[in-house]
């Protein structure tokens, strides 16, 4: 086999595994790999994944982000190879529609380790990575996150309001119970304040705060809510802190505290303070 039909098995092998994850085929993924790879990836841990069974186990959950619309497209591919081992390092675009928007230029950054068995290259090794934005360019992600949110409150779109709300999140509503555990007790809250208003509804953090450490974010705010009854808006006012983490490459809300102030001499929740 020539040095230009090694590159050319290498190329194809590296674009039908890119295919796989973008389409979520858990069989396609790990075809072309060796059962001892070890893969740097992204989150941690920072000592990698050994074994094609620990490799399996990463990529459930991207899966799910990539079903929501995210991208994970090839943008540039070069491949060395010599008689048994081989290299490749690659450029992708992946993410959310919102992160590409805010930031066009963002990559995700491969080096693949290669060698060949019986005549076939198998991928032993993977590094993923990303350059580091900066906390400027995460604060504006939880900005985008929060507009997003006040656009889909808007359009009464409850599957829009439900993402970026991890799975295990802990939220302190307004109303009971004392916490609500979980992404579908939360759309169910959201579901209820959807339904409740009987025309237009509106939600915007007017103030919002963002701090970024690392891959752990908060937010906070007084939240603007509005909604149409008989023709007519009512708005209001109440307190909003919420707690993001970095999953991939994107954030998700796991915590989030909501609430109004009480009148201390009657008990009353004080609903109709403005700021």
């Amino acid at each position: 086999m020539t040095s230009t039909d090694d590159k050319t098995q290498i190329e194809e092998l590296i674009r039908r595994w890119a295919a796989a994850v973008h389409a979520g085929d858990m069989d396609g993924v790990l075809d072309g790999h060796t059962d001892d790879i070890v893969m740097f990836d992204v989150p941690p841990p920072y000592e990698g994944v050994h074994g094609i069974d620990a490799y399996r186990e990463t990529w459930p959950g991207f899966f799910t982000w990539q079903a929501q619309g995210a991208r994970f497209d090839i943008t540039s591919l070069e491949v060395t190879a010599g008689d048994d081992v081989a290299f490749a390092h690659a450029l992708l675009r992946c993410g959310t529609p919102e992160g590409l928007e805010q930031d066009p230029e963002l990559r995700l950054r491969l080096t693949l380790g290669l060698r060949k068995e019986n005549g076939r290259w198998l991928v032993s090794h993977e590094h993923h990575s990303f350059p580091d934005p900066g906390t400027a360019a995460d604060e504006e992600e939880i900005r985008s996150i929060h507009r997003h949110w006040s656009d889909r409150t808007s359009a009464k779109d409850l599957d829009g309001l439900m993402q970026h709300i991890a799975d295990d999140i802990v939220s302190y509503e307004h109303d009971a119970p004392l916490q609500h555990e979980g992404s579908a007790a939360v759309r169910e809250v959201c579901r209820t304040g959807l339904a409740w208003a009987q025309g237009a509804v509106g939600w915007t953090v007017p103030d919002l705060t963002v701090m970024v450490d690392g891959s752990i974010a908060v937010a906070w705010g007084l939240n603007r809510m509005e909604a149409e009854f008989d023709g007519q808006m009512t708005e209001s006012w109440s307190r909003g802190t919420r707690v993001f983490r970095r999953t991939g490459t994107t954030w998700e809300v796991i915590h989030q505290h909501l609430s109004y102030p009480y009148d201390p001499k009657t008990g009353e929740t004080m609903t109709g303070l403005h700021p």
